[in-house]
């Protein structure tokens, strides 16, 4: 009698149908997010609204290449997990110095050089995993969650804290009704409506806002058919050693992100990331670093606001998100596609990321509770860290006297918290656990990935 072969969730490869829904859930849950950086960089630039066109229209096409080589993987590039990629705020701040004293291509010079140097340094970087035992990565995750909500807050507000109805009755109105569209699907409905509340959600707050006119629609209109961006659009790469140096440490940053991404996405869909899934997700990274430089864009690495849609839907396909990275392609190539997408309104996206951004914090908290507290010193890596990495959110101009690399550091409460967590626990309990404890561990993600296949056959 043959053996049957049981496809983990992760490498199931669903209907088009489902694909194309689920994966269009993604790209509208990072769109926001996606364009941020081009629009920030051009305006603190003073570049023409013809160039940040050029800049939005090349992010999203490099975002999607990115995502399909991080979830389908190419030899030794891309981790395998369902990971959307796009353009990293942390080297925001740096980009914007270098622009303002050396011009825009001396930015992408760097950026192709800081994308090669991550290539190279991938597999030295993922060596660190035993640096990252329960307690560390629960820490991490849920910092990951918590620091999302001023995200999610600004979305709920209108999306501008700098306008005038910001936080308008109507706004939260808005947000509310599409937090509570979205609950309703997914407590009433099973199955594959369920896994699409959040999409669902977010066309019925639409639907709402355009009744009482508070969406726009006309720049759809005037959005081009088709427009592609070509290699080198403002002109060849500039390589200077200074700008090149900055931008690598923000990189060094970045991996420090991509790894708390992999390690709560991993541990989300049933797949837990090792030492193997780290380099190649680096080098994945770095590779879509070096395109995006190329391709006139930025560095890249996950898009965390998607880890809470993944715990949300319980969808956990790689060829999901890869499906979302065809989309944000298409996207970069017909604008129009992309301006209809950009129409939702920021009160619906913020409706939904308080569910998703919510469901990222639970996740860190049932990594946590795997961890054994009485008896051990994990309580005080938990607290400080925790505490220690949202400081940075909750009063961000509490570092505003820094400036430079230190102030890069300081102002990614992941890296901060994630940096407390490790030295931490390498303090108060060392690198390595007691083999009963691993093999604990080992057993009970054995019987949470049984668990996830099993639900995944019953749903």
């Amino acid at each position: 009698m043959s053996k049957v072969k049981v496809v983990h969730p992760v490498d199931e490869v669903l209907p088009v149908r489902q694909l194309a829904s689920y994966g269009l859930q993604h790209v509208l849950v990072m769109y926001a997010g996606a364009v941020a950086v081009p629009l920030i960089l051009g305006s603190a630039l003073g570049l023409s609204s013809s160039q940040v066109v050029t800049l939005i229209n090349a992010n999203l096409l490099t975002s999607g290449v990115a995502t399909i080589i991080q979830c389908l993987g190419i030899w030794k590039f891309g981790a395998r997990l369902p990971m959307i990629q796009g353009c990293s705020f942390i080297a925001l701040a740096p980009m914007i110095m270098i622009g303002k004293q050396y011009g825009l291509p001396t930015v992408f010079g760097a950026v192709i050089a800081a994308g090669a140097a991550t290539i190279v340094l991938a597999p030295i970087f993922s060596r660190l995993l035993r640096f990252f035992p329960p307690v560390v990565i629960g820490s991490l995750i849920t910092i990951i969650g918590v620091s999302l909500m001023p995200a999610a807050a600004i979305w709920l507000g209108g999306g501008n804290p700098g306008a005038s109805d910001f936080g308008s009755l109507p706004n939260l109105l808005l947000g509310t009704a599409t937090i509570a569209i979205t609950l309703l699907i997914y407590a009433r409905f099973r199955g594959f409506v369920a896994n699409l509340s959040v999409l669902l959600g977010l066309v019925a707050g639409t639907a709402i806002a355009m009744a009482f006119g508070l969406t726009d629609f006309s720049h759809v209109a005037s959005a081009a058919w088709f427009e592609i961006s070509p290699p080198f659009a403002f002109g060849l790469p500039q390589f200077q050693v200074a700008p090149a140096l900055v931008m690598v440490l923000a990189m060094l940053v970045i991996m420090a992100e991509t790894t708390g991404n992999c390690l709560a996405i991993g541990q989300i869909v049933g797949k837990p990331s090792n030492q193997q899934t780290l380099g190649n997700a680096f080098r994945a990274d770095g590779l879509s670093t070096v395109l995006g430089g190329i391709f006139n864009s930025f560095p890249y690495n996950a898009f965390t606001q998607n880890t809470g849609l993944i715990a949300l839907s319980s969808v956990k396909s790689r060829y999901v998100v890869a499906t979302a990275g065809v989309i944000m392609v298409l996207m970069g190539l017909f604008p129009k596609l992309g301006a209809l997408i950009a129409s939702v309104p920021r009160p619906v996206l913020g409706g939904c990321a308080v569910v998703m951004f919510g469901m990222t914090t639970v996740a860190g908290i049932q990594e946590l509770s795997r961890v054994k507290f009485d008896g051990t010193r994990n309580a005080v890596v938990v607290a400080v860290s925790v505490s220690i990495g949202v400081l940075p959110m909750s009063f961000p101009t509490l570092f505003e006297h820094f400036s430079g690399t230190l102030k890069l550091v300081l102002e990614s409460g992941i890296f901060l918290g994630g940096i407390t967590a490790i030295v931490l626990n390498v303090l108060l309990n060392g690198t390595s656990r007691p083999e009963a404890e691993q093999q604990d561990d080992a057993a009970e993600l054995s019987v949470l990935a049984t668990a996830s296949i099993d639900a995944e056959k019953r749903a």
